[in-house]
Formats: structure tokens, sequence, C-alpha cells
């Protein structure tokens, strides 16, 4: 049992089941879109908001995330799967529910590896551009729902084209209640928490009612195309039959051909979801001096795929909004979201009826309404600003999404930061040192008024030494003594070196060498304490032995000539 379910209080109990069942109200109709969004029936979003939601709820460790269908992974599983199957088809649905299922394994093996670690292995700039670019992709593929006109194509490009050719077959009927749809929502996220509190609501309750805004146009447009038939009289298209009752439980075992095609986006989709519910997970969590486990996290994602899988869903993971929805509502603990699970059961089993007249252009103005939220303009700008490496690799993860598609975008984005951090790795910082006046720091000479000793060079190098940056450095070191041609002392700061491989090893080995046929003696300074470790047993550790010192100012004060310093 976990703890929050054997120490539950019932005071905590009013804010979950409120919080419960303001989650299952905005959680309908972004189950249905995002299914729509995945390539899969409607029926298999509220699939996955149903056990997938209890399982975490029983194993993850956060007590505010909501986990169910995203606009990402949604994008991300349909990516994945319209190469191997016709959308919506016996064999799509079929890889969909596999897919969950070798995800939910796939993170439960990380989990019981202890490999929580791995949410660190996306930077900022790529989950962000990552997501800005799936946000646009997930918009722009919607516009044929949005005008009731047919597209298809293997790219954004081919698909735009083909938007284009069709436009003149734009459904007028369709282009209304999906841009009326549209404005709505932008207007009530921008102006209806505002309204709601000169109206004397409190912000709180109005910020959540804001949120609200999905079913309330749901709710409107569905009754709309019923009242005055607008799926015969002018072709709107609706979600139609949404199959009555709850899920069977089954599960089907993925063949070594499905494996192979689908293990490297079900790893993606991973990734990704684990690294977005840690990051909502640990900002709500912050707020209430609440601690998130990363292994916790992995195997409570791991637990609610399997449980998708086993129901008839597909991938899922943690929701922004959907999470700040519940945090807000005064969610205590996780039984918030087995309240919500147990409310879509009944919505599942009774009143599925009602989405036959649910428009998709209503559907899709929902899915747009909700990522071009996620289009984070403000970090590219900033990080242009602080870091145009960073910026670039934001840049290009975003484009590659949009223009290459989801996975290759993202594997670019990776490969780029893993370049970045290569070549920055590979050309360190380094700083010939100097003695601030009357103290004992040494700073950069080139940026403060420092006194040095002749004969003596001090070289500060700020990254640890591996093979890619120990050419680099030894040619510093050797330019240094080149152009001075009195240096007698060479001494190498080590500071901020945590590590020295054996390529960077043997560079010192034969720069000791090289420097003492010149006369020139080389000593080591600050060098922490694992790296003494294995040094010391090396034949260049041995010849160091006595040319070792504990600080920069015991070096300066051993190696100072007769002389003053200039």
């Amino acid at each position: 049992m976990p703890d929050w379910l054997s120490s539950y209080q019932k005071n905590l109990l009013s804010g979950d089941l409120t919080a419960g069942l303001i989650v299952t109200v905005m959680l309908i109709p972004q189950s249905l879109a995002y299914a729509m969004l995945a390539g899969l029936p409607p029926e298999m979003g509220l699939y996955a908001s149903i056990l997938p939601i209890i399982a975490y709820a029983l194993l993850g460790s956060s007590m505010t995330l909501a986990t169910g269908p995203v606009a990402v992974i949604s994008l991300m599983t349909a990516s994945a799967l319209a190469p191997l199957a016709q959308s919506g088809s016996a064999q799509y649905i079929e890889l969909a529910i596999q897919m969950a299922l070798i995800s939910g394994v796939m993170l439960l093996a990380f989990g019981l590896l202890r490999l929580g670690f791995l949410a660190h292995l996306l930077s900022h700039p790529v989950i962000s551009g990552f997501i800005s670019g799936s946000a646009i992709l997930i918009s722009l593929g919607q516009l044929k729902h949005l005008l009731g006109i047919p597209a298809s194509g293997n790219n954004i490009a081919a698909t735009l084209l083909d938007l284009t050719r069709h436009l003149s077959q734009t459904n007028p009927a369709t282009l209304v209640i999906g841009s009326s749809s549209l404005l709505f929502l932008w207007w009530s996220r921008r102006s209806l928490s505002t309204l709601l509190e000169k109206a004397g609501m409190s912000s709180r309750l109005a910020g959540m009612l804001s949120k609200l805004a999905p079913m309330i146009s749901v709710i409107g447009f569905t009754f709309m195309v019923y009242f005055f038939s607008l799926d015969t009289r002018f072709g709107v298209s609706v979600a139609g039959h949404v199959p009555q009752g709850l899920p069977s439980l089954g599960l089907s075992l993925p063949g070594f051909d499905a494996i192979a095609a689908l293990w490297l986006p079900a790893l993606l989709i991973s990734l990704v979801g684990f690294v977005e519910s840690v990051s909502v997970a640990q900002s709500l969590a912050l707020k209430r001096k609440e601690r998130i486990l990363p292994n916790r996290e992995l195997i409570g994602l791991g637990a609610a795929n399997l449980a998708s899988a086993i129901s008839g869903g597909y991938p899922v993971t943690g929701g922004f909004a959907r999470s700040v929805v519940n945090f807000s509502a005064g969610a205590n603990t996780p039984l918030a979201g087995i309240i919500s699970a147990l409310l879509m059961a009944i919505v599942i089993a009774f009143f599925t009826p009602l989405f036959y007249y649910l428009p998709q252009a209503v559907l899709a103005a929902t899915i747009i309404s909700a990522v071009t939220a996620l289009i984070d303009w403000r970090s590219l700008k900033n990080t242009w600003q602080y870091d145009r490496a960073d910026a670039f690799s934001l840049l290009t993860t975003m484009l590659g999404v949009v223009l290459l598609g989801v996975e290759a975008g993202i594997l670019l984005g990776i490969a780029l930061s893993l370049a970045v951090l290569v070549w920055r790795s590979s050309h360190p910082h380094m700083a010939v040192l100097g003695r601030v006046p009357d103290t004992e720091h040494y700073r950069n000479i080139e940026r403060h008024a420092v006194q040095t000793v002749p004969g003596l060079v001090a070289l500060r190098v700020d990254e640890s030494l591996f093979f890619a940056n120990a050419a680099v450095v030894e040619q510093k070191i050797m330019a240094l003594a080149n152009t001075d041609t009195d240096v007698k002392n060479m001494l190498l700061v080590c500071s901020a070196v945590n590590q020295i491989d054996a390529t960077a090893l043997e560079m010192l080995d034969q720069l000791e060498k090289s420097l003492a046929a010149r006369n020139i003696q080389l000593y080591f300074a600050e060098v922490k304490g694992p790296i003494m470790d294995r040094l010391k047993n090396t034949p260049l550790g041995k010849r160091m032995k006595n040319k070792i010192f504990l600080s920069v100012h015991t070096a300066f004060q051993h190696l100072r000539k007769d002389r003053e310093p200039n």
C-alpha cells in the first residue's frame, strides 16, 4: 500500500473529490481529441484515462501529477505508426497497444535499474525545441479538420501542398464551427478568468472554471449539430458512434517484426514522456515542499503504460495542463486521480452515445488551442541572447521536428546537444594567473590587475582533461613556453579538473619530458583527491611526487625567485 494511502486523513477528501471531478470534465474532450490526433478511434483515448491513472496513483511519487493521453505523445504515436499501417485500421490499433506495452516495459526496467538520471540526458533547449516543433506540427495537421477538407502527405510540406489544392472544397459550416470554437477557447484562456473575477468570483475558482472551456465548447457545439442536423444537412464531420461499455482486458504480445519496428519510437516516447512528467511533477512538488523520486516516477509511468496496453489504450504520460488544474483544484493525494478514473469509467459505461454528434472541428480546435500554448518563443529569445549554441540546438530541434518528423527531429536535437557539449569540452577556457595584490587569490591576468613571478607561468584549465582537449591544452602550454624564453617553471592549476583520462595522462607524461628537455620544470597545483589517487601509481605521478602543491599560493611562494614580482 502506498504511503499516501496508508496515512490518508479525512480532511484531505474534499480537495481530492473536487479535483477529481474538475479534471474529469477537462479530460473527456482532451482524451477524445488526442486519440484522434494519434489516428486512433476516440474511445481509445477514454480507455487510456482509467487504469493508467490508477496504476500511476499506486506506484508514482507525485501527489498531483495527472497522467493520461497528451498531445506530444499522441503525435509521436501517429508519427511512428503511420508508415506501418493504415490509420484507424485493426493493425494500427494493435500496434498502438503494443507500443504502450513496450514503452511500459522499458520504463519499468529503467526504474528497477535506477536510471532516473536519464531525465538529465535531454537538455532544456532540446525539450523546448521538440515541444514547440511538435506543437507547430500538430496545429498544421489539424487544419484539415478545421476546414472540413481532405489532406494527406508523407511530410508537412506535402500535407500543406495537398491542403492548398483542396482549399476550394472547404466546408463553410465546418469552418464556422471550428473557427468559432477556436476563438472561444482562445478568448477563454485570455479573458474568461478575469471576467469571472470581476463578477465577484475568487481568483482560484475563476482560474479553474476557465480551464473547463473545452468541455463547454464540446457541449455547446455538439448540441448545435444535433439540434440543426448539421451533419446530414451541411456535411459536418462528427465523431460518430463511440462504443459504450468498459474496455475488455487483454494483452497483445508483439512479434519480433513489431518489436523491431517499435522499439526506437517506444524508447523516444518513454524518454520524452518521462522528462515531461518529471519536469511537471517537480515544479508542482516544489510549491508544497514535497519530493519527487525519479526512479519511482519511472516505475509509476511504466505501470501506467502497461495498464494502458492491458485495457486497450495507447502510450500515456503526465500532462502539464491537467496536472496544473489538478493542483489548483486542491488535489492533496493521488486519490484525486483515482476518483477521476472512476468517473471516466462511468462516462464510458453509460454516456458515450452523447458523443455521436461531437464535431471533429471542435476536437481539432481543442487540440490547436492546447498545443499553441506550448510554443515557447520566449525561451528561444532568452536562449539566443544568452547562449547562441543552445539557441541553435533549440531552433534546429524545432525545425527538425516540423520538416523531418518527430523522431528525426528529436534525434537531431540530441545529437546536436552532444556535439555542442563535446565541442565546448574540446575548447576549454584557459587562463594565465597572477596574484591579486596583498591577497592569496589568483585571477586571470587579462581580467584583473595582478602580480606575476618572473620565470613562472601558471595556467588554469577550466575543464577536465580528456582525449578531445588534450592536444589543445598541450598546444597552449607549449605556446606559452615558446613566447617567454625566460620561463623556467610551468604550473598547471587543476582546480577545475575533475578527471584526467588515459589520453590526457599520456599527453602530460610526454609534456613533462619535453619541458624538462628544455630545462623547464612542470608543476601541478590543487589536484583533486580522486585524481591524485589514480595519478600516484603512474610513472608521471612518481616523477611529480614532490612537484604537486596543495594551493596556487603555496606554489607561487615556493617558486618565487629572489627578486620582487613585476
